[in-house]
């Protein structure tokens, strides 16, 4: 006889052919039923019944149900519903801020999980006005009629959302002429207010950034090495393009060099710095700015990770913000053309004039330096790194502002 021995009938066992794909499948067949058995069910837990009955058509209250006005509800609540979890995320990271408790690194890294998380939701709000663009202008002048005088504009989360980041009060385009709170009563007019005289995000990472060790102008003093940095930089950039032979080339070089030398040089003219602040243009104080430009040099440094990631974060908000207005304006655009909102307002004009990156406004420093700059910075600072042991090696990151327990602050 050929083969396994064991799979003869010598032995006196019966092998059943087995099959795994039978197996499987009576596995998958295995579990209990919990809910049979009563508790907490899923439709229970969601509320499914006041989420899903909460779409009155106005068309057809009126006698006259339109098709699309179920989608334009249905992308409106899920937008508010998105904006109650974002503000969820901002409050926890505020309070984490105005305690304290950013001290503790785990503690930033709860801060940059919360606000990467901000920044998945903004992006899943920008693309979801593709779907409102499924309806054509004809579709929403169908059933427009019924929605006056609600408008967009009254969206209260969004108000408090962008009073929690920092949107100044004294940059907000006016609405009919009039201040955004006049189209709020009662409780939400009071929510807004409260809103407005808190502690906003912006303000709160401004003064941790204040407090980055390094800026001191006895200790390391990064900002003179930096403007140091820069100088000689552009020294040497200017070298290079003089040694060139004339040519139009080289005087495209030359005016585009100008340009960034005014730029770079600005970064260090505290006077103008506090110009821009006024106008709006720039949105951190002169020591904070120096802070996060500090952070964005040593980013690669393992304890500077974190809080670059943070800086990216607050950055990445603030262009999904704008993106989000840009394609609301164009969704507005598209379904009403230059007719005025139902609510009141001009319409596609006045949405377009809001249109702007109003809060953090980081990337108009950064967006401007190179790497090439930031060599014998990092040389300095890894040259501090090596002098320090034990906890002093920490104080060089520490962002609370922390004195080392050794005594020896490297920066």
């Amino acid at each position: 006889m050929s083969g396994c021995p064991f799979l003869g009938s010598s032995f006196g066992y019966a092998f059943k052919n087995l099959s795994v794909q039978g197996s499987e499948e009576d596995k998958s067949q295995m579990g209990v039923n919990r809910a049979s058995k009563g508790g907490l069910i899923y439709g229970n837990y969601l509320q499914l019944e006041k989420v899903l009955n909460a779409q009155e058509l106005q068309s057809e209250i009126k006698g006259n149900k339109i098709h699309d006005e179920h989608l334009f509800i249905i992308t409106h609540q899920a937008y508010e519903l998105w904006f109650k979890q974002i503000l969820w995320e901002l409050d926890s990271v505020r309070e984490i801020f105005q305690h304290g408790h950013v001290r503790d690194e785990r503690n930033m890294l709860k801060v940059v999980t919360r606000m990467h998380r901000v920044v998945v939701i903004l992006k899943l709000l920008v693309q979801q006005f593709s779907v409102l663009e499924t309806m054509t202008a004809l579709d929403f002048n169908d059933f427009r009629e019924y929605l006056s005088p609600a408008s967009g504009f009254q969206s209260l989360q969004f108000r408090l959302l962008e009073n929690k980041i920092g949107v100044l009060q004294s940059l907000r385009v006016p609405y009919n002429r009039r201040h955004y709170r006049d189209n709020f009563r009662g409780e939400d007019n009071e929510l807004l207010l409260k809103s407005e005289q808190e502690r906003t995000l912006l303000q709160l990472v401004e003064a941790w950034l204040e407090r980055t060790p390094g800026l001191e102008p006895h200790g390391f003093n990064f900002w003179r090495k930096f403007e140091n940095n820069i100088v000689k930089g552009l020294e040497e950039e200017f070298t290079r393009i003089q040694a060139k032979e004339e040519s139009e080339e080289k005087e495209e070089q030359k005016a585009e060099f100008q340009k960034q030398k005014e730029v770079l040089l600005s970064l260090f003219d505290e006077k103008r710095h506090e110009h821009l602040l006024s106008k709006g243009e720039r949105r951190l104080s002169y020591k904070a700015l120096q802070g996060a430009l500090m952070i964005y040099f040593y980013r690669e440094e393992p304890r500077f990770q974190v809080p670059f990631q943070l800086l990216t974060s607050l950055m990445d908000v603030d262009s999904l913000m704008t993106k989000w207005r840009y394609n609301h304006v164009c969704v507005v655009h598209r379904l009403l053309g230059s007719k005025a909102g139902t609510g009141g307002s001009s319409g596609y004009q006045y949405l377009r004039s809001t249109v702007s990156p109003r809060i953090l406004r980081l990337r108009d420093s950064c967006g401007s330096l190179r790497r090439s700059l930031q060599t014998s910075l990092v040389l300095e600072i890894h040259h501090c790194i090596l002098g320090c042991e034990g906890a002093g090696y920490q104080c060089l990151h520490d962002l609370g502002g922390q004195e080392p327990v050794t005594g020896t602050r490297c920066l």
